[in-house]
């Protein structure tokens, strides 16, 4: 059965979900209204409204922190509801959240009022869920109860999903191969993370055998997401100009429920609560490696004035001596200058092998808050020789760097700023377009660098970690086109390091 879940993934939100709204929508129906037939044996539970007996529990109960441990279960899912606002919109949560949770508060108001009923019986042998259902109907709703057990899983890994689709693009996680089942905006599916959340939840069923003993797992996670949650909401809601007073309410307020849930479920760290941290570590410290090695690899980047060398590049366009690499060659660069470009292209072009081609490409791609964004600028560096584009893309767009640049190129012929046409004469005659050529520069990182430690072991792990992702043909959806791949040095020196003496006699 699980193993199943994590297969139907590759059909797309869109057509799972046709199959899971419809259940889901009897799900809740069924526990509002069983909740609802036995509110009335007890009409008095309806005080459970007033927060003054949660405050009691509090004061005077001496165990009230193993209370709220289990207690703060009640509340979990509602995280899952957020994790999936990318696949179903705000709008269609924000609606599904209300009836949820109306249907929530009835059944458990229900249980209580059965609990309340049937005092002095041996309740703690009975599931009050299935208790309070009518005679006959517990199959019914065991049946109900597992097929929901699976469906929640779903909005977790459909969440997942978005949540490392905006990792790789805000630079937290190398690129992965990204799925679009969906023509929908939002609804994707990475293979990788969803083979990895199998073998992870394969190893947690061998590991705690007993759903029972998940709950601690499961508990002290969710405290430290609402937590989190709370936490970065204050930053957002300071920085579009909510006040300091009303944040610091806000914060207080949330911080200070979560915070004693927090506590409550901090005591079952032993009981598996530290298998949730373990993971979560593994996943940041990923995430900070990899964040941090790419800004420190960024600035030891040596950026020249492109200006200098577009004589040079120019002149090799026109020296019939050497072989034309290809008719258009493009290059990924990193800077975001338009008259600036990075030193290691350059020696590619001229260095390495001079490379003579019709004209010159320099893409460089940024990625943007708006999460849909996808618009292009394009800059004339010598007409007709060498362009430098810039591609803004939003975070949840994936890239198609070939797709793009084949609309720029036509935009460009259209408007008279290029002219495609192979310079080969046996194909100028025929009005055959000239080829493209991707050049990608792997930057590994030299043994001959002069830098501290610290920043050696960052480098070394960025190239392990960098093992993870899908290769930059890949990432930047290159598969069909001809890609050549050269492999240059990353040296960084933050230090003068030792020059050679010259012996003299």
């Amino acid at each position: 059965m699980i193993i199943s879940i994590f297969i139907v993934q590759q059909a797309g939100t869109e057509k799972i979900g046709n199959y899971f709204g419809p259940f889901m929508l009897a799900w809740f129906l069924m526990l509002g209204i069983l909740g609802l037939m036995n509110i009335s044996a007890y009409p008095a539970i309806l005080k459970a409204f007033n927060p003054w007996y949660a405050v009691k529990l509090l004061l005077y109960s001496p165990g009230w922190f193993l209370i709220l441990g289990a207690v703060f279960l009640c509340t979990t899912g509602a995280e899952a509801l957020y994790s999936d606002l990318g696949h179903c919109g705000k709008k269609n949560i924000s609606v599904s959240w209300i009836f949820v949770k109306a249907t929530l508060i009835l059944n458990y108001l229900g249980q209580g009022a059965w609990l309340i009923t049937n005092i002095g019986h041996d309740t703690l042998q009975i599931n009050p869920f299935y208790a309070i259902m009518p005679s006959g109907f517990t199959l019914i709703g065991v049946i109900m109860s597992t097929g929901a057990a699976i469906i929640a899983s779903q909005a977790l890994l459909s969440g997942s999903f978005t949540i490392f689709s905006e990792a790789i693009n805000l630079g937290f996680w190398p690129r992965l191969k990204i799925a679009y089942p969906s023509i929908e905006k939002g609804r994707l599916y990475i293979p990788s993370v969803n083979w990895a959340l199998l073998a992870g939840c394969l190893l947690t069923v061998a590991i705690f055998r007993d759903s029972g003993r998940m709950e601690a797992a499961y508990g002290l996670a969710i405290t430290i997401t609402m937590l989190m949650t709370t936490i970065l909401l204050t930053f957002w809601l300071r920085k579009h100009g909510i006040s300091k007073i009303l944040c610091g309410i806000f914060i207080v307020v949330f911080a200070t429920v979560e915070g004693i849930f927090f506590i409550a479920n901090l005591f079952k760290f032993t009981h598996g609560g530290w298998y949730s941290l373990f993971i979560a570590a593994i996943i940041a410290a990923i995430m900070i490696i990899w964040r941090n090695s790419t800004l420190k690899r960024a600035k030891f980047i040596e950026l020249r004035p492109i200006h200098d060398y577009t004589g040079l590049i120019s002149a090799i366009k026109s020296d019939n001596e050497i072989p034309k690499f290809s008719s258009n060659l493009v290059y990924l660069s990193r800077s975001s200058n338009k008259s600036m470009i990075e030193s290691k292209l350059i020696y590619s072009i001229i260095n390495k092998q001079p490379k003579r081609a019709d004209h010159y490409w320099f893409i460089h791609i940024d990625h943007v808050d708006d999460p849909n964004a996808l618009e292009y600028e394009t800059s004339i560096i010598v007409p007709q020789t060498i362009y430098y584009v810039t591609l803004r893309i939003g975070f949840r767009v994936e890239p198609q760097v070939s797709v793009y640049l084949r609309q720029i190129v036509e935009d460009l012929v259209n408007s008279g700023n290029l002219d495609l046409t192979s310079s080969y004469p046996s194909l100028r005659d025929k009005g055959i377009p000239g080829d493209f050529r991707f050049i990608i520069l792997h930057r590994i990182f030299s043994q001959s660098s002069n830098c501290p430690k610290s920043t050696s072991r960052l480098m070394r792990m960025h190239d392990i970690i960098r093992h993870i992702g899908i290769s930059d043909r890949k990432a930047f959806g290159l598969d069909t086109s001809i890609v050549t791949s050269e492999t240059v040095p990353l040296i960084i020196n933050t230090s003068p390091g030792r020059r050679i003496t010259k012996i003299t006699h």
